[in-house]
């Protein structure tokens, strides 16, 4: 019986760390223009399972119009 209650509390422990949110760095670099409604993005995301990163960056092409 003691065996089985101390199961249940890792069981319980691993599922709490499994739903804790880990620290994730969100990395934007907003170089468009504003009147640009179609801006070129660049977007990745990697989790190592500890931490987190993402990244934007955005930018503006001038056409020849």
């Amino acid at each position: 019986m003691r065996e089985r209650r101390i199961m249940m509390a890792g069981l319980v422990l691993a599922l709490i760390a499994l739903a804790y949110r880990h620290p994730t760095a969100d990395v934007r670099l907003i170089t468009h223009d504003l009147t640009d409604r179609s801006p070129r993005r660049v977007q990745a995301a990697l989790d190592l399972g500890l931490f987190g990163v993402s990244f934007l960056y955005t930018w503006t092409v001038n056409r020849l119009r």
